[in-house]
């Protein structure tokens, strides 16, 4: 009887031994932290015009795979919704992009106002063939960058902060698109409208800017990592007069490749930390 007693008092003892492992491994093994969540908000310099592939399910709003936003998704290691769409006006994004906000959403990125200046069809304006001049067009977009922006980007950027209370928001500006040179023979941009519309560039970044710190964002700067790949440089970032014409004075692949190093250098610490 004892010597049956010991085997199932050892039996008793190695089951308990065994539970006890297995209980202290599954409360040892560190808990695999959820995706970040990133939502990409903007026009068409964020869905990805200019890179010349979309999805097919897109449509008119040109999102592509190779636009910063998915890079940046798969940088970062977060789960990308993208509902950036080319034409997107400031209302656009306000009315029609906001949907899967909360306060769940760990990064916003947008990319928005260059629609509300009429910017593309000021620059059209600008590539018509002499004697076609474009000076009052820019003076109409910067009259509009100074007088009407402000007021949309505040009302868009204060409904993003309402609706994504902890997210880490990044607004990407606008490049200047012009190195001076005339290098397109269907394009006539002169040196001199080259310069203006830089000029209505840099007012528009600095403008943005301003609406973006005031309301606690990230703004990121293309005008620095752009510069050195305008239109006509020797590694152009940014098509020129282009067929189709919609792709004309977008960021082409490479430039959205220098947009998601912009996007990673600001969301990715925050993620990785998340990890």
């Amino acid at each position: 009887m004892s010597f049956i007693r010991r085997a199932a008092s050892a039996r008793a003892a190695t089951t308990l031994f065994l539970v006890s492992a297995l209980t202290v491994g599954l409360v040892a093994a560190p808990a695999r932290a959820a995706a970040a969540t990133y939502t990409a908000l903007g026009d068409s310099y964020a869905s990805g015009t200019g890179t010349r592939e979309y999805y097919s399910d897109s449509g008119s709003c040109q999102r592509s795979r190779h636009s910063y936003p998915v890079l940046s998704a798969a940088r970062i290691g977060a789960t990308l919704t993208f509902p950036a769409c080319a034409g997107a006006t400031v209302s656009g994004v306000l009315n029609g992009q906001l949907g899967s906000l909360n306060a769940s959403t760990n990064h916003v990125t947008v990319t928005a106002g260059g629609n509300d200046i009429g910017w593309s069809s000021v620059i059209l304006q600008c590539a018509l063939p002499w004697p076609a001049t474009c000076w009052s067009h820019i003076d109409n977009a910067e009259n509009l960058i100074r007088n009407t922006l402000p007021g949309r980007l505040d009302q868009l950027y204060s409904r993003i902060r309402g609706l994504a209370p902890n997210a880490r928001v990044a607004v990407i500006g606008y490049p200047r698109l012009f190195n001076g040179e005339e290098c397109n023979l269907i394009a006539r941009i002169s040196p001199g409208e080259q310069a203006e519309l830089n000029a209505a560039a840099d007012l528009l970044a600095t403008t943005i800017r301003s609406r973006a710190v005031a309301h606690g964002f990230t703004f990121l700067d293309a005008r620095g990592p752009f510069t050195g790949h305008a239109v006509c440089d020797d590694v152009e970032w940014l098509n020129g007069t282009s067929n189709p014409l919609g792709e004309s004075y977008h960021p082409n692949r490479a430039g959205h490749v220098g947009y998601a190093g912009m996007v990673q250098a600001a969301l990715g610490g925050a993620a990785a930390r998340r990890s």
